[in-house]
């Protein structure tokens, strides 16, 4: 099926309603539902501009082969560590990634040659420890195609920012030994899952650049959890440690 403009807005509005309700809701009708990645994408700029929300951030990984694994945060889904964190949740659970997350220090423009590794860490102002919330507009995910997940924005509910690691990028990075308590208590050997959080934002500095955006200054790119998904009870302080580079706590609350 040819995937129109018109097709895209539907899909958007959506997705945008059913975010704003609070609500996961069914999948997206036949009509409006993304057939490929670039179609996919377009329906998540459009939840954006929709909105009339800032972006306060971005979401990716590197990409397994077919497929492309990035999202837009909105601003207003990302809170620091140390109180409360209100999440839609329909049941007593909701799952958190534990990662690491950089802050931009300036923006990082379209150009004709493309960014090197070097470039990417000149312009992190700060790693910090970080949860991603997990969330979902539809009530059945499990039901959905790659590209309607793509579309909302891959599990992206809000991000939880802790404390800046000391040393930065000088810190250990690929290799974290995590500690959760409160409701969790577990102590996992945690690894990046692309070896280095760097390297997925290297990627998406890239991939943004080649189509006409920007990853911006004071934005917070977070890459992949150390951890997989963790349910996490509703209601109890979760202290996560990671390692010597510190700790967040934070109370998920519907």
């Amino acid at each position: 099926m040819t995937n129109t403009p018109e097709r895209v807005e539907r899909a958007a509005r959506h997705l945008l309603a059913a975010r704003r309700a609070g609500v996961a809701g069914p999948l997206l009708p036949d009509d409006c539902r993304p057939d490929d990645i670039e179609t996919a994408l377009a329906v998540q700029r459009r939840v954006v501009e929709l909105s009339g929300e800032p972006v306060g951030g971005w979401k990716c990984a590197l990409p397994p082969p077919g497929r492309v694994v990035v999202a837009p945060i909105f601003a207003s889904t990302i809170h620091a560590s140390g109180g409360p964190f209100r999440v839609v949740a329909d049941a007593p659970t909701v799952r958190i990634e534990p990662e690491i997350a950089f802050v931009i220090d300036r923006d990082l423009p379209p150009r004709e040659r493309p960014y090197d590794e070097d470039d990417v860490r000149g312009a992190i102002r700060e790693v910090r420890l970080a949860l991603e919330v997990l969330g979902c507009r539809y009530a059945e995910p499990p039901r959905a195609t790659v590209p309607e997940l793509l579309a909302d924005g891959q599990f992206n509910q809000g991000l939880c920012v802790g404390p800046a690691v000391p040393g930065g990028l000088h810190a250990t990075l690929d290799a974290i030994a995590l500690e959760l308590h409160g409701g969790v208590n577990r102590s996992i050997d945690g690894r990046h899952p692309d070896g280095h959080p760097v390297r997925p934002l290297l990627w998406l500095v890239n991939f943004l650049a080649a189509r006409g955006e920007s990853v911006r200054a004071g934005q917070i790119v977070t890459t992949g959890s150390y951890a997989g998904a963790i349910d996490t009870p509703l209601g109890q302080t979760l202290t996560v440690r990671f390692g010597a580079l510190g700790s967040l706590a934070v109370e998920l609350v519907a």
